[in-house]
């Protein structure tokens, strides 16, 4: 029988049913070392999606990750973290999983054959074509991510697809694919190991990398974080340290009258503006200010 790559049989862990612990644990690692070098092999192709899922935004549109199974938990993890880390709304970024809130937590894999069920959860997010929809199987041949696709592309909606197979199905589907071909897994078929592995740092870099070109980021700091409890206000000061050298002091009463905004106390201290000053700069530069801002020495160099 002729097996897909990544569903292949892995010749360098034959034995590995066999083998004391430490070489076990070894040769896992040993093939988690490759996911890497297989996702730079698309970086091209990945800032190609980054670049359609910016335009989205700039658009009023909305990013999906679609997936069943592993790949559908992984965009469910990656969608999730949106809104804490870059204060986005929580609609900004979704995944979707065949099956629902109860795949997330359950075994409910017999859904990844519902094609019906994949254009019924698009329809109740009222996919347009603003949007983007990054269809994730490892194969690449999940019906219920490739009748997603498919749907999309006929509401004239951006695809992605990303998978783990170079001759799956979706990759004559989407606009652009991105094939991190992670060679056979380390127990055949587990594509929850290097293919969920690779999945989750491409999903990575799409939604960091969309939000750093939409000004979520300045520098390499987090400055829309939702300062929602004490830990997280100490980091917004730490924020605002960072980006601007300013007195640690000063910070905390600039903060107290911007209720902890990281990004319009950036502005406050390095323009040396009052809050309803601040605020019409970055409203008049589209929220962005990472490239606005007349920095001092002391800005965007690391602190010892």
């Amino acid at each position: 029988m002729k097996y897909k790559m990544v569903e292949g049989r892995n010749e360098n862990t034959l034995d590995i049913d066999i083998l004391p612990t430490i070489d076990i644990v070894r040769k896992i690692n040993e093939e988690d070392k490759k996911v890497a070098y297989a996702v730079e092999k698309e970086i091209e192709s990945i800032a190609k999606a980054v670049d359609y899922i910016v335009e989205s935004f700039n658009n009023g549109g909305r990013l999906f990750y679609l997936g069943s199974g592993t790949s559908g938990k992984i965009g469910v993890v990656d969608a999730s973290e949106c809104p804490p880390t870059f204060g986005v709304d929580d609609d900004m970024v979704q995944g979707i999983i065949s099956g629902g809130k109860e795949a997330v937590w359950g075994w409910l894999e017999h859904t990844e054959d519902d094609e019906k069920l994949a254009i019924r959860d698009l329809k109740d997010k009222g996919v347009s074509n603003k949007d983007v929809i990054v269809g994730i199987t490892a194969s690449g041949n999940t019906p219920y991510v490739l009748k997603g696709i498919e749907y999309a592309n006929e509401l004239g909606a951006k695809t992605i697809g990303l998978i783990c197979n170079k001759s799956g199905k979706l990759k004559y589907m989407s606009d652009i694919c991105i094939c991190i071909d992670v060679g056979p897994e380390v127990i055949m078929g587990s594509t929850r190991m290097k293919a969920g592995t690779a999945q989750k740092m491409v999903l990575n870099i799409l939604s960091t990398a969309s939000m750093i070109k939409i000004g979520k980021v300045y520098s390499n700091l987090m400055i829309n974080v939702r300062p929602i409890n004490q830990k997280l206000k100490k980091r917004v000061e730490t924020i605002v340290y960072l980006a601007t050298g300013e007195n640690k002091e000063i910070i905390k009463k600039v903060l107290d009258k911007c209720n902890y905004d990281a990004k319009l106390a950036i502005v406050m201290i390095s323009k040396k503006m009052d809050l309803d000053s601040a605020k019409k700069f970055i409203k008049d530069n589209n929220g962005i200010i990472n490239q606005l801002i007349i920095e001092s020495d002391l800005q965007r160099k690391i602190k010892k």
